[in-house]
């Protein structure tokens, strides 16, 4: 995983290796630029698949095509052995892949990458930049005058006339119109009607081949493990291939997540390493947050402080650490879910909450992570996984008095835990870490109900949900740079906000 910063037209030097300085944190192992044409290419680099050779910006051959690239590719070896006898390869890296794949197939190729990804390819052709389906890697594009940017965040950009994100599954020539290459969802959602047990045994099989391939890697890889049904899972699922497992959790003295941690920890036999921090700690971290995920909003803020500390132990350890998102908005994890009783609008929310994932969720995964110069991988967004969910019969996602929440993936793994991990019930990162309490205490401590009432228009037609979210904002204010607008920050809906992530 790396940063990337991408320019064309009227550039310099100069501001290309300043904006590259504001994501150094992304690929902390190397740095690099290339002009090509008219175009400038930046990359930062965490090395993970050829540590030694893959190197970027990378050029094909003849030198009239070039990229920078930040994700991985977990389907490249299968492009590479058809390409490898029509090309000659210098490393062993995905990117390598994708140069001489666009070389044959230009932007056709886009839909048939498994992975996570974005994507920036200089050529006679133009500056093409891609995202992948979910929108599991960030890419933000800009315009002044005649002048282009992208980038991997925020963070890293000049003022510009007007900044966008790139949405997930579009891709771009620079100067041209976004266009959606790939859908997450089949276009016509077509109902799979399989038993049961059939249904149960295809989600256990895609998932541990979800899991398997992001083991993919020459550099150790971990879990995030924060005792909850989902990072549990993917421990118990990496176990298998992994010979010796580190397994990281974070959080206050005698919160919930710690001990059941250590509990899937030895069942596991992983080696288990975990950070406990204060309510001091957690005030102090709030500012270098709210710069890392680039947003004020309030359940976002809240679940990111645990996830900072985690990653930050993570990184003294491993370069990889596969994460648990996703698995809620995908199996109906929330409990605000068991309340839509109509099953088409049911279909309509997961897919509605999964694709809002790159505004939220993903976000804060890829920034925190980042942060600390760490690669977070997500196996319930496998988009293997994501379609054949979607195609199944949404009352086998519906919670009821007999079903709790992600009933569908509990009896998928029956069998992978304990009963007592399997069957425990869905909190909020915040407060099975033990902070929520400790920042609902600091917020009440700094902003009254009054003075929120007061202030809670910050800009015209942006009003803020909370004192919470008050505070947020003005730090946010305070740490990013001027030119960045509060329409850039994406948001939970009022639905997601009031039960958490």
């Amino acid at each position: 995983m790396c940063g990337i910063v991408v320019m064309m037209g009227a550039q310099g030097e100069v501001q290309m290796e300043d904006m590259l300085k504001c994501i150094k944190h992304r690929g902390p192992d190397g740095s690099g630029t290339l002009q090509i044409g008219d175009s400038v290419l930046g990359h930062v680099r965490l090395s993970i698949l050829d540590v030694q050779g893959g190197a970027q910006p990378m050029t094909n051959e003849k030198g009239d095509l070039a990229l920078s690239y930040n994700g991985e590719i977990y389907n490249y070896l299968d492009f590479r052995q058809n390409l490898e006898n029509r090309h000659q390869f210098k490393t062993r890296s995905d990117s390598e892949v994708l140069l001489h794949l666009y070389e044959e197939q230009h932007e056709d190729m886009l839909p048939q990458l498994d992975g996570m990804f974005a994507i920036a390819l200089a050529s006679s052709r133009g500056l093409l930049l891609a995202r992948d389906p979910i929108g599991i890697k960030p890419l933000y594009y800009g315009q002044k005058g005649n002048l282009f940017i992208a980038a991997s965040e925020l963070k890293a950009f000049p003022e510009m006339d007007e900044i966008k994100m790139l949405p997930a599954g579009y891709a771009m020539y620079a100067g041209g119109e976004p266009w959606r290459f790939s859908k997450p969802f089949p276009p016509h959602n077509p109902l799979l009607s399989p038993s049961t047990d059939e249904i149960l045994k295809e989600i256990r099989r895609r998932l541990d081949i979800a899991v398997e391939k992001r083991l993919m890697s020459d550099v150790p890889v971990g879990v995030y493990l924060s005792g909850g049904l989902d990072s549990s899972l993917v421990a118990a699922l990496m176990r298998p291939h992994t010979v010796n497992l580190h397994s990281f959790t974070a959080g206050m003295q005698g919160a919930p997540d710690l001990e059941s941690a250590r509990t899937v920890a030895r069942f596991l036999d992983t080696e288990h390493h975990e950070l406990i921090y204060t309510a001091e700690d957690v005030e102090k971290a709030i500012p270098e947050v709210i710069r890392a995920i680039e947003s004020f909003d309030a359940p976002l803020v809240r679940s990111a402080v645990p996830m900072y500390f985690v990653s930050k132990l993570t990184a003294r350890f491993v370069k990889v650490v596969l994460s648990g998102e996703g698995a809620d908005e995908l199996f109906a994890g929330y409990s605000y879910l068991g309340k839509i009783k109509d099953r088409k609008r049911l279909r309509k929310e997961l897919s509605d909450i999964t694709l809002r994932l790159q505004d939220t969720n993903l976000q804060r995964a890829d920034r925190v992570s980042m942060a600390h110069g760490l690669e977070a991988r997500v196996p319930f967004l496998d988009m293997d996984l994501v379609r054949y969910v979607s195609k199944l019969p949404v009352e086998l996602l519906e919670q009821r008095s007999d079903r709790p929440e992600k009933w569908l993936l509990r009896e998928a793994c029956r069998g992978l835990l304990p009963p007592k991990i399997l069957d425990r019930k869905k909190m909020k990162f915040s407060e099975g870490a033990g902070s929520s309490e400790v920042i609902a205490e600091l917020v009440k401590n700094k902003i009254s109900q009054e003075k929120f009432e007061k202030e809670k228009e910050v800009e015209p037609g942006l009003v803020l949900r909370s004192p919470e979210e008050l505070y947020y904002y003005r730090i946010w204010r305070d740490v990013m740079e001027p030119h960045i607008t509060s329409d850039l920050v994406g948001r939970t809906l009022d639905r997601s906000a009031a039960n958490g992530s």
